[in-house]
Protein backbone atom coordinates (compact mmCIF):
# COMPACT_ATOMS: atom_id res chain seq x y z
CA UNK A 1 0.00 0.00 0.00
CA UNK A 2 1.33 3.52 -1.06
CA UNK A 3 -0.12 6.71 0.42
CA UNK A 4 1.37 9.45 -2.03
CA UNK A 5 0.03 13.31 -3.30
CA UNK A 6 -0.01 14.33 -6.78
CA UNK A 7 -0.19 17.55 -7.66
CA UNK A 8 -3.73 17.02 -9.77
CA UNK A 9 -6.95 17.82 -9.70
CA UNK A 10 -9.29 14.23 -9.30
CA UNK A 11 -13.10 13.82 -10.18
CA UNK A 12 -15.50 11.43 -10.12
CA UNK A 13 -17.97 10.44 -13.22
CA UNK A 14 -19.93 7.33 -12.69
CA UNK A 15 -18.23 6.01 -9.26
CA UNK A 16 -15.10 5.82 -11.52
CA UNK A 17 -12.35 8.56 -10.64
CA UNK A 18 -10.31 10.59 -13.26
CA UNK A 19 -6.87 12.41 -12.41
CA UNK A 20 -6.41 15.59 -14.50
CA UNK A 21 -2.59 16.08 -13.94
CA UNK A 22 -0.58 19.54 -15.36
CA UNK A 23 1.47 22.52 -14.71
CA UNK A 24 -0.28 25.50 -12.47
CA UNK A 25 -2.39 27.00 -15.17
CA UNK A 26 -2.78 24.21 -17.15
CA UNK A 27 -6.66 23.96 -16.90
CA UNK A 28 -7.65 21.17 -14.06
CA UNK A 29 -10.04 23.14 -12.21
CA UNK A 30 -11.35 24.53 -15.01
CA UNK A 31 -11.89 21.29 -16.37
CA UNK A 32 -12.92 20.01 -13.09
CA UNK A 33 -15.64 23.13 -13.42
CA UNK A 34 -16.81 22.22 -16.30
CA UNK A 35 -17.10 18.81 -15.65
CA UNK A 36 -18.66 18.89 -12.76
CA UNK A 37 -21.78 21.45 -14.66
CA UNK A 38 -21.75 17.96 -16.35
CA UNK A 39 -22.63 15.81 -13.31
CA UNK A 40 -18.93 15.11 -12.18
CA UNK A 41 -18.17 15.17 -8.47
CA UNK A 42 -14.88 16.81 -6.87
CA UNK A 43 -12.75 14.34 -4.90
CA UNK A 44 -9.75 16.84 -4.39
CA UNK A 45 -8.48 20.04 -6.00
CA UNK A 46 -5.30 20.55 -6.85
CA UNK A 47 -3.70 18.59 -4.14
CA UNK A 48 -4.80 14.15 -4.35
CA UNK A 49 -3.81 12.03 -1.93
CA UNK A 50 -3.02 8.04 -3.89
CA UNK A 51 -3.17 4.98 -2.08
CA UNK A 52 -3.50 1.40 -3.79
CA UNK A 53 -5.85 -0.62 -1.93
CA UNK A 54 -6.33 -4.52 -3.68
CA UNK A 55 -4.74 -3.49 -6.94
CA UNK A 56 -6.68 -0.04 -7.17
CA UNK A 57 -5.12 3.20 -6.98
CA UNK A 58 -7.27 5.20 -4.84
CA UNK A 59 -7.75 8.77 -4.89
CA UNK A 60 -9.02 11.16 -1.92
CA UNK A 61 -8.40 14.48 -0.80
CA UNK A 62 -6.05 15.80 1.52
CA UNK A 63 -8.15 16.90 4.95
CA UNK A 64 -7.23 20.09 4.86
CA UNK A 65 -8.60 20.60 1.28
CA UNK A 66 -11.72 18.73 1.07
CA UNK A 67 -14.70 20.28 -0.05
CA UNK A 68 -13.12 23.30 -1.53
CA UNK A 69 -12.18 24.28 -5.12
CA UNK A 70 -10.20 27.06 -6.70
CA UNK A 71 -11.74 28.77 -9.30
CA UNK A 72 -9.70 31.51 -10.53
CA UNK A 73 -11.05 34.82 -10.88
CA UNK A 74 -13.71 33.84 -8.08
CA UNK A 75 -11.64 32.56 -5.40
CA UNK A 76 -11.97 29.23 -3.14
CA UNK A 77 -15.48 27.73 -3.44
CA UNK A 78 -17.43 25.16 -0.98
CA UNK A 79 -17.75 22.46 -4.03
CA UNK A 80 -19.78 19.08 -2.50
CA UNK A 81 -17.33 16.36 -2.81
CA UNK A 82 -16.86 12.29 -2.88
CA UNK A 83 -14.68 10.70 -0.20
CA UNK A 84 -12.78 8.67 -2.45
CA UNK A 85 -13.02 6.25 -5.55
CA UNK A 86 -10.69 4.09 -7.61
CA UNK A 87 -8.85 5.47 -10.23
CA UNK A 88 -9.52 4.70 -13.84
CA UNK A 89 -8.43 7.07 -16.23
CA UNK A 90 -5.57 9.66 -16.10
CA UNK A 91 -5.41 12.84 -18.28
CA UNK A 92 -2.91 14.91 -18.98
CA UNK A 93 -3.24 18.56 -20.05
CA UNK A 94 0.76 19.04 -20.26
CA UNK A 95 1.33 17.06 -23.44
CA UNK A 96 0.22 17.40 -26.89
CA UNK A 97 -2.31 14.84 -28.24
CA UNK A 98 -2.53 13.23 -31.28
CA UNK A 99 -5.08 13.25 -33.75
CA UNK A 100 -4.92 9.37 -32.93
CA UNK A 101 -3.39 8.34 -30.24
CA UNK A 102 -2.10 5.04 -29.37
CA UNK A 103 -3.35 3.98 -25.91
CA UNK A 104 -0.49 4.69 -23.60
CA UNK A 105 -0.55 3.87 -19.61
CA UNK A 106 1.33 5.49 -16.29
CA UNK A 107 2.20 3.22 -13.67
CA UNK A 108 1.46 4.34 -9.92
CA UNK A 109 1.90 2.14 -7.10
CA UNK A 110 2.46 -0.14 -9.72
CA UNK A 111 -0.94 0.10 -10.82
CA UNK A 112 -1.33 0.73 -14.75
CA UNK A 113 -3.54 3.31 -15.67
CA UNK A 114 -4.58 4.81 -19.06
CA UNK A 115 -3.34 7.80 -19.97
CA UNK A 116 -4.82 10.40 -22.73
CA UNK A 117 -3.96 13.44 -23.23
CA UNK A 118 -6.12 16.68 -23.81
CA UNK A 119 -6.11 20.37 -24.11
CA UNK A 120 -8.12 21.03 -21.36
CA UNK A 121 -9.12 24.36 -22.30
CA UNK A 122 -11.15 23.03 -25.78
CA UNK A 123 -14.54 23.35 -25.16
CA UNK A 124 -15.01 20.09 -26.17
CA UNK A 125 -12.46 18.76 -23.80
CA UNK A 126 -15.19 17.72 -20.66
CA UNK A 127 -17.00 15.21 -23.95
CA UNK A 128 -13.82 14.11 -24.57
CA UNK A 129 -12.94 12.87 -21.15
CA UNK A 130 -16.06 11.28 -21.19
CA UNK A 131 -15.19 9.55 -23.99
CA UNK A 132 -11.90 8.76 -23.08
CA UNK A 133 -13.33 7.13 -19.78
CA UNK A 134 -15.56 5.03 -21.68
CA UNK A 135 -13.73 4.28 -24.37
CA UNK A 136 -10.03 3.40 -22.32
CA UNK A 137 -11.21 3.19 -18.23
CA UNK A 138 -10.16 0.86 -15.98
CA UNK A 139 -13.60 -0.92 -15.24
CA UNK A 140 -13.34 -0.85 -11.40
CA UNK A 141 -15.68 -2.51 -8.75
CA UNK A 142 -17.85 -0.21 -6.96
CA UNK A 143 -16.45 1.47 -4.00
CA UNK A 144 -17.68 3.04 -0.82
CA UNK A 145 -18.33 6.35 -1.30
Amino acid sequence: MISDRLHATAIVIGRRAVLLVGQSGAGKSDLALRLIDRGAVLIADDQVVLRVDDAVLIAQSPPAIRGMMEVRGVGIVDTPTIAEAGVALIVDLDSVPDRLPDLCSRNIGGVEVPLIALNGLEASAPIKVEAALRRFGLPLKDRPR
